[in-house]
């Protein structure tokens, strides 16, 4: 299992993934798709497009990873996380089949989620990959639309170390003849897309010459993003029940896929884009973005693991709250390159180190040492709970304390 030990789990061709689903009848085949990659993003984007079109009325398969409190978050139909008994069922049936193809856990839930939406009927899936997208396991589908969010420096052990390689990983998700949507490029990334793009004679939609965000503002706990349509002109407000200022970018890749797909079969109107937009919460789970625990001292938990997810952490800190007092409880997995995260923290800032408890956790310990040698000051605990309580101790009522670094620890959170 990927989440718990890393690259040893993780199986880097296709081959498991096409026996499994060979096997099942090819149950990738029975539904539409739309198939979603990049370093950061594609979670939230996932769950904004599968809010869109549930409020469009169309049932709506969505598949994301990993889960953060229970299993049944990677799987959901119309935002319902899957059927306990349709878990156990599958599991059952293919229990013969696992020991004969040995696939991962990852190639297993994969196939688990094609065999369910089949099953449901779903009118539509979004579907995100969990590593790369070339020799993603997702990556047997064939979508009506491709987007990747961006490209960023996470993985390198298993995608490559350059942004141009870890682009080609990405764009492998691109397909012949079906449009692809990037949220954000530099031009070395750029030139792979667009390489990639012509090889399959797929269009291309790039989201930063569509959409661009003019004022992002806090309104309550919902985060109001005032767009503009490049072409046109035309500046619309949209009012989303998240609170990171990230989302604004998320969201222009959102507005320019719904373009892409304006001949499609799929009608899709203003005011439902607008609904679905104010209830991603409610309407498709989705959590550990910029959630909001607990006020004065406030309490904030996201999923950043990597240098350009804690940077937008840094960046929403710098804009809501450049007054207040930031202590950071921070955990992180033990193939993570943390150096230039270290490096990029405050050094004013108050820190408590923890670990979660999984065998792919970098210990407690050992992250407070890497920390000192960037003189990041803290102590450590060997509970994530614990360490937001010592927070809590410590903090003023206008001070505010940042939950990041991991999936996992979040996970672990009372």
């Amino acid at each position: 299992m990927y989440s718990k030990i890393g690259q040893r789990a993780y199986k880097a061709d296709l081959d498991n993934i096409i026996a499994l689903c060979s096997a099942l009848g090819n149950p990738q085949n029975k539904f539409k798709s739309i198939h979603i990659a990049g370093t950061n993003g594609k979670g939230s984007t996932s769950h904004m497009l599968a809010s869109i079109f549930q409020h469009s009325g169309y049932k709506t398969g969505l598949y994301t990873s990993p889960h953060v409190k229970e299993f049944g978050e990677r799987i959901r139909r119309n935002g319902e996380m899957i059927d306990e008994d349709f878990v156990i069922a599958f599991t059952e049936k293919t229990k013969q089949l696992c020991k004969d193809i040995q696939p991962s856990f990852f190639e297993l839930t994969v196939a688990m989620a094609f065999d369910f939406f089949a099953k449901e009927k779903i009118d539509i899936a979004i579907i995100e990959t969990g590593l790369g997208g070339r020799l993603d396991s997702t990556n047997i589908i064939s979508p009506i639309l491709s987007v990747i969010t961006n490209i960023g420096y996470d993985h390198m052990n298993l995608l490559g170390n350059t942004l141009p390689e870890i682009a080609f990983e990405k764009a492998g998700i691109i397909k012949s003849n079906t449009p692809v949507v990037i949220g954000s490029t530099n031009h070395d990334t750029r030139q792979v897309f667009l390489k990639k793009a012509h090889n399959e004679s797929a269009s291309v939609y790039f989201a930063e010459e569509k959409f661009t965000c003019l004022k992002v503002s806090k309104a309550d706990n919902h985060l109001q993003c005032d767009i503009k349509e490049i072409e046109s002109g035309i500046v619309d407000s949209y009012l989303l029940d998240l609170s990171g200022m990230y989302q604004a970018k998320n969201l222009c890749t959102v507005l320019t896929a719904l373009n892409a797909l304006r001949n499609t079969e799929y009608k899709i109107d203003k005011s439902c884009v607008k609904n679905a937009l104010q209830n991603i919460k409610g309407t498709t789970g989705l959590i550990g973005r910029w959630d909001i625990i607990s006020n004065n001292p406030l309490v904030v938990y996201d999923v950043a693991h990597n240098k350009e997810g804690i940077q937008e952490v840094l960046n929403q800190l710098n804009q809501f709250h450049p007054n207040s007092s930031v202590h950071f409880v921070l955990g992180f997995v033990n193939d993570k390159d943390i150096s230039g995260i270290l490096n990029m923290l405050p050094k004013n800032a108050s820190y408590y180190f923890t670990n979660a408890h999984i065998p792919r956790a970098l210990a407690h310990d050992d992250l407070k040492k890497s920390a000192d040698e960037n003189n990041l000051i803290g102590k450590s605990y060997n509970d994530v709970n614990d360490a937001i309580d010592a927070a809590k101790k410590a903090a003023k009522e206008s001070d505010i304390i940042i939950v990041c670094g991991s999936f996992f620890i979040i996970g672990e959170i009372r």
